[in-house]
């Protein structure tokens, strides 16, 4: 066991380091804005209530984070456990494989709240509308984000995770628009 002072440059408890986890807050901030948005697209195209909304994501947001954090958990925790099986030797082990899995829930949460906001702030003519400029907002926001580590151009990464988010609830709200009468 290494003593506190010993700690490496950038070592965090089990988060070694933002850099580290960057494709688990990608990932989970862009899987939580995506599928909540999707619900949200999907009941605003089959009509739903805002209540109706607002239950669906949240279930949503729970059930899917934990499940992406637990999955991610258990990918890693089986990866470890294979190399464990053939000879070599552990970077990381079970607190890293939570670190993980809890970066990618908590992002998931944090970003995947956002297109429920408006549910609850909002006036009920604007919701939807305002639910999609702020998740257009943020998917942006956390594409440019990367950047911070990819040393990518920002406005180029913001706009692709912009468009592949786009894409996803273009198809939920056509979905839910197609499917309305079955409600």
């Amino acid at each position: 066991m290494r003593p506190a002072g010993d700690a490496p440059h950038g070592y965090l408890g089990f988060w070694p380091s933002w850099a580290h986890h960057i494709g688990d807050l990608v990932f989970g901030a862009n899987d939580g804005i995506v599928t909540t948005f999707a619900v949200v697209s999907g009941a605003a195209g089959a009509s739903l209530s805002p209540r109706i909304v607002i239950i669906l994501g949240v279930a949503n947001l729970m059930a899917d984070g934990f499940a992406m954090g637990a999955g991610n958990y258990l990918g890693m925790r089986s990866e470890q456990a294979y190399q464990r099986s053939t000879g070599r030797t552990l970077r990381e082990g079970r607190m890293h494989a939570l670190g993980h899995g809890a970066a990618i829930f908590g992002a998931f949460v944090l970003a995947g709240s956002v297109p429920l906001l408006p549910f609850l702030f909002v006036p009920s003519a604007r919701m939807f509308l305002t639910s999609c400029i702020a998740t257009g907002t943020t998917l942006f926001v956390v594409g440019s984000l990367r950047t911070l580590v990819t040393r990518t151009r920002w406005f180029t990464s913001g706009l692709e995770m912009l468009l592949i988010g786009s894409m996803a609830a273009a198809f939920a709200y056509l979905t839910g628009h197609l499917l309305r009468q079955l409600a």
